[in-house]
């Protein structure tokens, strides 16, 4: 009885095993790993069940100043695709991938984006640094989001040849759920009167928005939270608010926000609240997704602004 009750259980088992979808199982899963959580999010989107994502930089996180740990080349060493925004994000990236030793292919997911140049923003301020350099933030335009998917569906196609229709598949289900998000962003902008669509951020984060869709975004940071604005950067935009009577000024999730408070009292404007950059929120925050991050921000920028 005994053995037939331990040969029952078995076959329920292996039945259960083989009913899983394929990829499901934990030991049959694609090692990867995204850098930040944002590309992490995308990767899990195209990868689904079969893919276990490590993200280094997780919800809340910098990348601009991330200092990576002893168990990230461990990890770097274990996977086989490692997935980089590139653009000059991830400073610390090809230092990691050395010393990890790693076998992994390097995927650089902004491949094929037009990169957009510092010095194309032509806004009244100059920063006074990152002159001539690429703005890494390709993310913050769902148009470019839609050719980090792209790359993403490749190369994992590449390392995993029998799963090439699950990843079809997905990449084609979240690239529409993508084009439906630019629409509604693009609706959300047309109802700005066109003399209110200027925003005072921490740091340039939303040059790709600001081309995509419409908005003057003016920032007393560079493109990178390690660059410390001088008095000379707050004063001129300062006196750009007073000037252009920008309505609002917005705090970030991963900037000291101690500049745009500053701006906001001294020159009147509201602080419209958070703008999510370049880092998620966990789950149980507003926004745990790209998807969400994007609506969250476009909703936070039309209630500050349409009125």
């Amino acid at each position: 009885m005994i053995r037939r009750r331990h040969l029952l259980s078995l076959g329920a088992s292996l039945a259960l095993a083989l009913s899983l979808p394929a990829g499901a199982r934990a030991q049959d899963k694609l090692p990867v790993v995204a850098t930040f959580s944002i590309l992490g999010d995308m990767v899990k989107n195209v990868g689904g069940d079969r893919v276990a994502v490590t993200t280094l930089v997780g919800p809340g996180g910098d990348a601009h100043v991330y200092a990576p740990a002893p168990n990230d080349a461990k990890t770097l060493a274990a996977a086989k695709v490692v997935f980089t925004n590139g653009l000059g994000f991830e400073g610390w990236i090809s230092r990691l991938v050395k010393a990890s030793g790693t076998k992994a292919a390097v995927v650089t997911a902004t491949r094929g984006v037009t990169p957009l140049k510092m010095a194309e923003r032509g806004h009244e301020h100059d920063h006074g640094h990152d002159h001539g350099g690429s703005d890494p933030h390709a993310w913050q335009a769902v148009g470019n989001a839609k050719i980090y998917v792209a790359n993403i569906r490749e190369a994992l196609i590449k390392a995993d040849p029998d799963g090439r229709a699950v990843y079809e598949a997905n990449a084609t289900r979240y690239l529409e759920a993508l084009d439906r998000l630019d629409a509604q962003v693009r609706e959300a902008v047309a109802a700005i009167p066109a003399d209110r669509r200027q925003v005072i951020t921490t740091h340039d984060a939303f040059g790709y928005f600001e081309r995509a869709y419409g908005l003057d975004f003016v920032a007393p940071q560079g493109v990178s939270t390690e660059a410390e604005a001088s008095a000379k950067d707050v004063a001129r935009i300062i006196a750009q608010v007073r000037k252009h009577k920008i309505p609002a000024v917005f705090l970030e999730n991963v900037s000291d926000p101690r500049l745009v408070k500053r701006i906001a009292e001294e020159t009147g404007a509201k602080i419209g609240g958070t703008l999510y950059s370049d880092a998620l929120t966990d789950e149980n925050g507003p926004a745990p997704t790209y998807i969400e991050m994007m609506r969250h921000n476009i909703r936070a920028l039309s209630l500050a602004l349409e009125s």
